[in-house]
């Protein structure tokens, strides 16, 4: 359908404080245009020591025909965006908070709607996506950003930063900053030159407008700052928020330096992006100060190293440098798989702070023991460092262009600690213990009467001082105090993410903030909102309420009827099972006749497709489809009409043989076909000798580094020959290629379990389910994960969830393959194994089979297709979904994922042929290749139950590939 768009990173990266860099123009794959940024409107407004800053953005989409667009960018410390806004009818809309998993949900639901919905997710880090859709052909849409952050303080001045650094002009660019409360006019620097400030009530203004700007580097912006402490106030929602200020001294002094260093260094994948040398040339200057150490070196990556012991002598630590700098970045982020040693007396983590793969936590430390993280890196999760390193009494040391100095003393040095924080009037106190080593404390909390006294104690070299700070109902008032104790305490909470989501999404939905666990979204239609129970904009709330009570009643019937209307379902299946089928061969049957040409069919289908969410048209369907390879058995017969394939059925079953009877089963086999790549890289590692395939892998990787085939193929050859641990670290690339893709989550998950790794499987499994769950499919996959792990009560618990949520239309009868999935892992646990009393007892039946096919896909809006042909030359597919012998096909499923089963309760002997089809996608960005994963199941629902899985790519609409074979004998 629509093309991909490459990813919009530069601009906003900038904006949020990243390394200036060229965009990543990513080829697009049917020719089209990028989409360019038309004009940029900055407005910043200064008051105190913090700062607002609101980014309008235009983006102008040449081509023609509607694009979504997906802007990633990363956020710098300390930011907070506090609101979001698309155009709509001509007007900015403003978005509205809502949990992370059903914004999603909701945009996507939206977008197959063809109307206007935006939304800003949190992603990993300090990592957010921007998704749009649609931009229209040759059209604009008009985005705007604002975010909140405090200024950091430089001697007498707080210093304000806004990085412009990304390719190509723009037909209009304004800068407009406002400086309140100053005793004297700002003074800049930078991208813009020397502005000129004007004074205008209550403190100072500049401006700047210009046509066909090209902008590069950064405006800098020196405002005076008080030398005496201050407070600020602010109400919201019936609370009074306060941020004080209070200066203080900045001096450090040198710290005792350990004897014993464990030094953990992130080697996964996107540690390649570090700078290097800069961590290097700290470590340097840490390992002189040290003068004599032990150092053991953990590389960190989908699974922890060995550690490795290394001698500095005088400073010296050759062997150590060389070391570092030959390690080979790749895998997964397990950063927190490793073990503590006690006699390690401080640790120092090097790397971005991404955990994105594993269930292991940080390890505890010993009282004593410090742990500093060092980060060099733009895209990190600088919250999670921060409190892993606070929490040890070390700190988080950041590596950044021109400040090499201000890290190697903050490593090497000891300053300033807030103690014995306190308060009189006032509570839930938060401290920025960043913005002590510039020479100031900043306090955040909450007045819990008309005045407090914020009290302290500052433990610093030399001796402890105390420092006190009035703050009243009464103090000036600042329009971003309540926002900065929120982003304090977003940061306090995700040091511990993964058990405060809670609290996490409360803040978030609170303050209307993209955080880990809500998102910012908008919607076009008051119909979306009320469909989605989404509460808008107060512009739109009485309408809203109007329309929600009238939806309340209809959603509560649905929930109704969900399960009675699996129960029928399932009843039906029943007596599909107890049924006896005829194993003899069917007669001949007429061609198809004349269909309508494939345009107008295709055309009619999605019409109805969108319209409906009903079957597929059978003659577009046919059209398409490409016939099977000749068979030593009769002409295939799936060209016949629906109604023509439904035979009498009377004659009686030679064959058939009742399951579990005790009579003589025939045998069965699987035969699956490999797949064959045709990659560039394919012949040189094939061609590489065992020992050197890796290095080979390696010195490809940056070519294919967002190719999920690549890794996949990478992995399976290192497989074959042996290299198990290799394939799986190549493997678990997966999780670093883009941040919170469930697409690419469930391909690694599908692959684990392919490996027999279903312990590595199910934290990404559960991370999927977390990220989507409004998908049955998340369920389920993490069900059969914890079923392949040995675990039969997680595994029913998430099967049955598939049954009883009332899914979106497009997933029909999913519910009916989960009840398969689900009976056969209790008929196979031992006895009370597990707990069935909280499921229906219509739906505990297992339904044992001979044969079963199952097979699932990566790609959303896209429609594959399951193709059985049995030893009579009869397939079974969507259009004809009972065969003669008993084969059956599950409903289609033509809106993305799967599964689609095939099911023959008693084989008949001979070859089964098992294909798969791209029939076509509705979406609007679209991968190199749809990854499919086929699991063939022989004795389902039995004790003997073979389980064969392969993964597959198919690329481009109408491919059809053969997957395997079943031989029964």
């Amino acid at each position: 359908m629509l093309t991909r768009l490459f990813a919009l990173v530069l601009l906003l990266a900038a904006m949020c404080g990243a390394r200036a860099a060229q965009p990543p123009l990513m080829e697009t794959l049917r020719g089209e245009r990028p989409v360019r940024l038309q004009s940029l409107h900055v407005g910043t407004a200064i008051s105190g020591g913090m700062a607002e800053t609101t980014v309008t953005m235009v983006f102008h989409n040449p081509n023609p025909r509607a694009l979504e667009g997906q802007l990633h960018f990363p956020l710098a410390d300390g930011r907070q965006i506090t609101a979001f806004a698309l155009d709509i009818d001509g007007a900015l809309r403003p978005a509205v908070p809502v949990e992370k998993s059903r914004g999603r949900q909701i945009l996507e639901e939206v977008e197959r709607q063809g109307v206007d919905p935006a939304l800003l997710e949190h992603t990993l880090g300090d990592n957010f996506k921007l998704r749009v859709y649609p931009i229209p052909a040759r059209g604009t849409r008009t985005v705007e950003l604002t975010y909140v952050e405090p200024l950091t303080r430089d001697g007498g001045d707080w210093v304000y930063r806004l990085p412009l650094g990304f390719a190509g002009p723009m037909a209009d660019f304004t800068f407009d900053a406002q400086v309140r409360g100053a005793s004297a006019a700002p003074r800049a620097s930078g991208a813009l030159g020397d502005l000129a400030f004007d004074a205008m009530h209550g403190g100072y203004r500049a401006s700047v407008a210009r046509g066909g700007f090209n902008p590069d580097g950064e405006v800098l912006l020196r405002v005076p700052a008080p030398r005496r402490a201050q407070a600020y106030v602010q109400r919201f929602e019936g609370e009074t928020y306060f941020v004080a200020e209070a200066p203080v001294s900045a001096r450090r002094a040198p710290r005792v330096l350990p004897r014993v260093v464990g030094l953990l260094w992130d080697s996964s994948g996107s540690g390649a992006g570090r700078a290097h040398e800069r961590e290097l040339a700290l470590l340097d200057r840490y390992f002189k100060a040290v003068g004599q150490a032990e150092v053991r070196l953990v590389q960190l990556r989908d699974r922890a190293g060995a550690a490795q012991t290394f001698q500095v002598r005088q400073g010296r630590w050759d062997a150590l440098r060389n070391a570092l700098r030959s390690v080979d970045y790749d895998g997964a982020s397990a950063l927190a798989d490793w073990k503590a040693q006690a006699d390690v007396n401080e640790y120092l983590l090097v790397g971005d702070g991404m955990l994105n793969y594993g269930a292991a936590r940080f390890p505890t430390l010993a009282p004593g023991q410090r742990l500093y993280a060092i980060n060099s890196s733009a895209s990190a999760d600088t919250g999670r460092l921060a409190a892993v390193a606070e929490r040890t009494g070390g700190a988080l040391v950041q590596l950044q262009a021109g400040q090499d100095g201000a890290a190697a003393e903050t490593l090497l040095t000891d300053g300033a600690r807030v103690q014995g924080l306190r308060a009189e009037g006032a509570g839930e106190l938060l401290v920025d213990s960043g913005a002590i080593r510039q020479g100031l404390v900043r306090v955040a909390g909450k007045l819990t009467g008309t005045s407090a006294q914020v009290a302290f104690t500052l433990a610093q070299p030399g001796g402890a001082v105390e420092v006190k700070v009035a703050v009243d109902a009464s103090s000036a008032t600042h329009r971003q105090a309540a926002w900065m104790w929120a982003g304090y305490k977003l940061r306090e909470l995700e040091g511990d993410f993964e058990s405060r989501r809670a609290a996490i999404r409360r803040l978030g939905a609170k303050f209307g903030m993209p955080t880990r666990e809500t998102s910012l979204l908008v919607l076009e239609r008051m119909d979306d909102y009320v469909r989605h129970d989404v509460t808008p904009p107060p512009s739109m709330r009485a309408e809203y309420e109007k329309l929600r009570a009238e939806r309340g009643a209809t959603l509560a019937r649905r929930r109704d009827k969900q399960l009675e209307s699996v129960v029928r379902q399932f009843e039906q299946k029943v007596a599909w099972w107890e049924r006896s089928y005829p194993k003899d061969r069917a007669k001949p049957i007429p061609p198809l006749p004349p269909v309508t040409p494939l345009g107008a069919a295709m055309d009619a289908r999605r019409a109805a497709s969108m319209a409906e969410g009903v079957n597929k048209s059978v003659a577009a369907r046919e059209e398409r489809r490409a016939a099977p390879p000749p068979m030593p058995s009769p002409a295939p017969m799936a060209g016949a009409p629906v109604m023509a394939m439904r035979l009498a059925q009377d004659a009686a079953p030679a064959l058939e043989q009742a399951a579990g009877s005790g009579a003589a089963q025939p045998s069965i086999g699987i035969a699956l076909k490999k797949w064959s790549a045709n990659a560039p890289y394919i012949a040189r590692m094939k061609a590489a000798a065992g020992d050197a395939l890796y290095a080979v892998y390696l010195d490809e990787k940056p070519s294919w580094s967002n190719s999920s085939a690549f890794y996949l193929d990478a992995a399976d050859m290192l497989a074959e020959r042996g290299q198990r641990d290799l394939a799986l670290r190549v493997l678990s690339n997966l999780a670093e290629m883009e941040l919170e893709n469930r697409h690419v989550l469930r391909i690694l998950g599908y692959r684990l379990l392919q490996m027999g790794e279903p312990a590595l499987a199910i934290p990404v499994f559960e991370q999927v389910r977390q990220l989507a769950e409004e998908e049955p499919q998340s369920f389920r996959d993490l069900g059969l994960a914890y079923a392949a792990a040995g675990k039969p009560q997680q595994a029913v618990e998430q099967l049955y969830e598939v049954v009883l949520r009332p899914w979106d239309g497009r997933f029909a009868e999913i519910e009916l393959i989960a009840l398969a999935e689900m009976n056969a892992v209790i008929a196979a646990a031992p006895a009370r194994a597990v707990d069935t009393g909280g499921i229906d007892s219509r739906l505990l039946r297992n339904l044992p089979l001979d044969v079963r096919a199952v097979m699932t896909w990566d790609a959303d809006n896209s429609d594959m297709d399951l193709w059985v042909t049995d030893p009579n030359g009869e397939k079974c597919y969507y259009g004809h979904r009972d065969t003669r012998q008993g084969g059956r096909m599950s409903r289609d499923f033509t809106g993305g994922y799967g599964p689609e089963e095939f099911s023959l309760r008693v084989a008949k002997p001979g070859r089964y042929r098992v294909e798969a089809n791209f029939f076509g996608d509705r979406q609007q960005l679209v991968a190199g290749a749809t990854t499919l994963q086929l699991r063939l199941t022989t004795r389902f629902g039995t004790p003997a139950a073979r389980d064969e899985m392969v993964t597959l790519r198919l690329k481009g609409q109408g491919s059809t590939v053969l997957v395997g074979e079943f031989e029964v004998r």
